[in-house]
C-alpha cells in the first residue's frame, strides 16, 4: 500500500453533541480512553515519518488532514505549530496538501490567518437550513449552531480566505426536504458538496420511512435533479463520482466505487487505525494495533484490514460482484457493510437498494437518447468532439468566476473567438489533442490551475497574430504554447505574456524577458509532411501528452527527432503501398499529432482527442502497418463513447460494444493470421449477439445504428 492521505486526529473532544457522530455516539468509544489532544512528541514523529514514506515511495503529493473531536479546539498558536511542523518535514520531500475539517463554530481570523500561512484548506460541516442543520448539529446546551456556522462561512468567502475554502459536509437525514438543503449549501457559494449517508450497519441500520427500501436514493435524486436543473454550477462529490465510473472514468470518493483505500488515521495517542468510518461497526473495529511511536506506514499497510479494504472487486460479496452497477457503487462504504451475524464486513452495504437505485436513476437521467450525427462520418464526430471541448472548458471557466487570472483568460479567450479574423485559430488550438487531455482530467476535489489554458489563449494569439496581454502565475520554468513550442523560462513565478503582431514577449516577475524570435530560448514543434497527406505535429513536448500505456520520450534532440521522422514517413510510405485507400472509410485512422514513445512500444492510443497517436521511437515499418487500422478503429470508438450515448451508461451493453469493437480491431490487426483473425471474429459475432439480446431501452438509437455497422464490419472481414 502507498498511503496518501492521513488523518490527524490533533484533538479528541467536540464542542457540539451531534447525535448522529459515529466518533461518540457510535459503537467504539474508545475516544473516552485517549487523551484529549495529540502531543508534540506524536506531531514531531507523524511528520518525520510521512516525509520518509513520502520520499521512500517518490510520492509526487501527500493530503493531511487535520481531523478530531473538533480540531478548533486547538488554540490559534498551537495549530501553527502543528502546520509548521508537517510542513517543515514534509514539503522538502513532496508536496503537502494540508487540509482541516471543522464544524466551524470557533472559526475566525486567528485560524484563518494560520491556514492561510500554511494554505490549508477548510471544509465545513452544515446540514443544510437552520431547521436541517439543528435537527442533529446542536451544542451541549442543546443550541443551535446554525448561525455561528454562517458566520464562519461568512468568513471563508471574504477575498483574503476564499482560496482557502474547499467545501462543506453534509450528513442526510431524508425528514429533511432535500430541495430545500441543497438550496441552503448552495446560498454559501461552497467550492464543493459532500453529501454523506448516515453511519449505519446491518445490526445499527439508518432510520427509513415505512415501506421505503430506496428513501436515501429517492432523497439524493431530488437533490440531483435541482443540482441538474441549476446547471451542476457547484461540484458534488457523490454526483460526479458516479458521473465518472458510468462512463468509464475513477471512482472520486471512499464511499463509492472500487478504488483501494490509501488512507490512515492517527489517534490523539499515536495509535495508528484505519478509516474513522469503522467506528460504527463495533468496539476497536479500527484498531490495528500499531502506533507511530514505534511502527510505520508500511507496517500498517500489511494489517489485514487495511488490506481487505485494498482488494478491489475481489473484496466484495457475490451479491456485489454480479451487480451490474458495482463499478459505481463499489459495495459502499467498508463500514456500512457489517454484520456481527453474517459474514462480518463480507456484505452488500446496509444501503444497497438505495445504491443501485441512485446509480440507475442517474445513469436514465443522464442518457442522451437523441440520435448523434458522430456516428455517421469522422466530419460529424470531429463536430460533436469540438463541442464537448467547448462545454469542458466552459466549465472550467464557470468554476473560477471572479478570480482574477482566471477572468483575464476569459475576457482573451471570448475576444479571439468572437471575431472573424482570429476564431479558426481558437478552434484550431482547441482541436489539439492534448487539451482534451488537460480539459477532461481536470480535478474536481481542488481548484485547478489557470497557467495551461493562458498557455493555450497565448498560443491562439501568435497564430492569429492578435494582440494579447495576461498575466498568470506560472508553476514551471516551461511555458509551453499548444502545438506551437515551449519558451524557456529562468523559473515557475508571475509572468505577463505580450503578443504583438505574431511576436510572444513574456516578462518575468524578476522583470526578466524572454522571446519566441531567440533561439536559444525557444524550442518549436517540428511537422513531418507525408507524400499526399497533410503536415503532421511531432509533438514531444506538451506536459498534457504523456496519457499512452507506455512511456513517452523527453523531448528529443535534432538529430533524435530527424530520426523519428524519417522513420514515420518510411511507415507512412508503406502504409501507402499496402493499403492505398487507409485513409478513407468511417473507421479510417485519422492523425495531427505524432508523439515519440520510448522504444519497444510499438504503436499506441492514449487517453487523448481525436487525431493523436503514441508511435515508439524504434517502430517497425511493418509493424505500424499492421496497427495502424485497428488503432484508428478504436480511437472512433473511443471519440463516440466521449461524445454520445450508445447504451444507458453503466449497463452491460457499454461492455458488449466495447468487446464487439475491440474483437474486430483484432481481426483487422490479425488478417495475414487466420486462425487468430477467425477467433476474434467468434469474439464480436458472440457480443453482438449477446448485444441484441439486451433489454429494449438499454441502447440507445445512435447505439443501435453503431450496433448495425459493426455487424456489417463483422460480415465484411469474414
Amino acid at each position: 500500500m502507498t498511503l496518501r492521505q492521513l488523518v490527524l486526529k490533533i484533538h479528541g473532544r467536540c464542542d457540539l453533541a451531534c447525535d448522529h457522530c459515529y466518533v461518540y455516539e457510535h459503537a467504539d468509544q474508545s475516544w473516552r480512553d485517549r487523551p484529549a489532544f495529540m502531543s508534540d512528541g506524536t506531531i514531531k514523529e507523524v511528520a518525520r515519518k510521512l516525509a520518509d514514506h513520502a520520499r521512500t515511495r517518490r510520492l509526487p503529493s501527500v493530503s493531511v488532514i487535520l481531523h478530531g473531536g473538533e480540531p478548533l479546539l486547538v488554540r490559534p498558536a498551537r495549530m501553527r505549530t502543528i502546520c509548521a511542523e508537517i510542513a517543515g518535514a514534509v514539503e522538502p520531500v513532496t508536496e503537502l496538501d494540508l487540509r482541516i475539517h471543522t464544524n466551524g463554530i470557533r472559526l475566525d481570523t486567528r485560524y484563518l490567518d494560520v491556514f492561510k500561512e500554511f494554505g490549508v484548506s477548510v471544509s465545513v460541516s452544515l446540514d443544510g437550513d437552520r431547521a436541517a442543520n439543528d435537527r442533529h448539529r446542536r451544542d451541549r446546551r442543546g443550541g443551535s449552531s446554525h448561525d455561528r456556522v454562517l458566520r464562519a462561512l461568512d468568513l471563508l468567502r471574504a477575498p483574503e480566505y476564499r482560496h482557502l475554502y474547499s467545501g462543506l459536509l453534509c450528513t442526510v437525514d431524508v425528514a429533511n426536504d432535500p430541495v430545500a438543503v441543497h438550496d441552503a449549501l448552495v446560498a454559501q457559494d461552497p467550492p464543493r458538496i459532500d453529501y454523506l449517508l448516515p453511519h449505519s450497519t446491518w445490526d445499527t441500520p439508518p432510520p427509513r420511512p415505512a415501506g421505503s427500501p430506496t428513501a436515501y436514493a429517492l432523497w439524493l435524486l431530488k437533490v440531483f435533479d435541482r443540482w441538474d436543473a441549476q446547471g451542476r454550477a457547484v461540484p458534488v462529490r457523490t454526483f460526479d463520482s458516479v458521473l465518472s465510473t458510468l462512463r468509464g472514468g475513477p471512482s472520486l470518493t471512499e464511499a463509492m466505487g472500487l478504488a483501494p483505500s490509501d488512507l490512515a488515521v492517527i489517534e490523539t495517542d499515536g495509535s495508528l487505525e484505519q478509516a474513522d468510518s469503522l467506528k460504527t461497526a463495533y468496539p476497536g473495529a479500527p484498531a490495528t494495533g500499531y502506533a507511530i511511536a514505534s511502527d510505520g506506514f508500511e507496517e500498517f499497510a500489511r494489517h489485514p484490514g487495511v488490506l481487505a479494504r485494498r482488494s478491489g472487486l475481489a473484496g466484495l460479496s457475490p451479491t456485489c460482484r454480479s451487480c451490474e452497477v458495482v463499478t459505481s457503487c463499489g459495495g459502499g462504504l467498508y463500514a456500512h457493510r457489517y454484520s456481527a451475524a453474517s459474514h462480518g464486513f463480507g456484505n452488500p452495504s446496509v444501503f444497497c437498494s438505495d445504491l443501485r437505485a441512485l446509480v440507475d436513476g442517474i445513469a436514465e437521467r443522464i442518457t442522451d437518447r437523441t440520435f448523434s450525427p458522430a456516428v455517421l462520418s469522422m466530419d460529424e464526430l470531429l463536430f460533436a468532439e469540438g463541442e464537448l471541448i467547448r462545454h469542458l472548458l466552459s466549465r472550467s471557466l464557470a468554476r473560477h468566476h471572479g478570480e482574477e487570472s482566471w477572468d483575464a483568460v476569459r475576457r482573451a479567450l471570448l475576444d479571439l473567438d468572437g471575431s472573424p479574423e482570429t476564431a479558426d485559430h481558437v478552434a484550431d488550438v482547441l482541436a489539439h489533442p492534448y487539451l482534451f487531455t488537460l480539459l477532461r482530467e481536470q480535478p474536481h476535489h481542488r481548484p485547478l490551475d489557470p497557467a495551461p489554458l493562458a498557455s493555450a489563449v497565448t498560443a491562439a494569439a501568435v497564430r492569429a497574430r492578435a494582440d494579447l496581454a495576461l498575466t498568470w502565475d506560472h508553476p514551471t520554468a516551461g511555458l509551453h504554447l499548444p502545438a506551437l513550442g515551449t519558451l524557456f523560462l529562468p523559473g515557475p513565478g508571475r509572468i505577463t505574456a505580450t503578443v504583438t503582431a505574431g511576436r510572444l514577449r513574456v516578462r518575468t516577475h524578476s522583470g526578466e524577458e524572454r522571446a519566441m524570435d531567440d533561439p536559444a530560448r525557444w524550442r518549436p514543434l517540428r511537422t513531418a509532411v507525408p507524400a499526399g497527406g497533410t503536415a503532421l505535429l511531432l509533438d514531444d513536448a506538451d506536459p498534457f501528452r504523456a496519457r499512452y500505456p507506455a512511456p513517452v520520450t523527453p523531448p528529443l534532440g535534432t538529430a533524435g527527432l530527424d530520426a523519428f521522422t524519417k522513420r514515420l514517413l518510411a511507415a507512412l510510405r508503406l502504409m501507402d503501398e499496402r493499403a492505398p485507400d487507409w485513409r478513407t472509410g468511417p473507421n479510417a485512422p485519422f492523425l495531427t499529432t505524432v508523439t515519440p514513445l520510448r522504444a519497444g512500444a510499438g504503436v499506441r492510443l492514449g487517453s487523448h482527442g481525436l487525431g493523436a497517436l503514441g508511435m515508439a521511437v524504434d517502430v517497425d515499418p511493418e509493424e505500424f502497418v499492421r496497427d495502424l487500422p485497428p488503432t484508428g478503429r478504436r480511437a472512433r470508438f473511443r471519440a463516440l463513447l466521449a461524445t454520445t450515448d450508445l447504451n444507458v451508461p453503466g449497463t452491460p451493453a457499454g461492455r458488449l460494444f466495447d468487446r464487439a469493437d475491440l474483437a474486430l480491431a483484432d481481426a483487422v490487426r490479425f488478417t495475414g493470421d487466420p486462425p487468430r483473425r477467425n477467433a476474434a471474429l467468434a469474439r464480436a459475432d458472440d457480443a453482438l449477439t449477446r448485444l441484441a439480446d439486451r433489454p429494449k431501452g438499454e441502447v440507445t438509437e445512435t447505439g443501435a445504428e453503431f450496433a448495425r455497422q459493426l455487424r456489417g464490419d463483422w460480415a465484411d472481414l469474414r
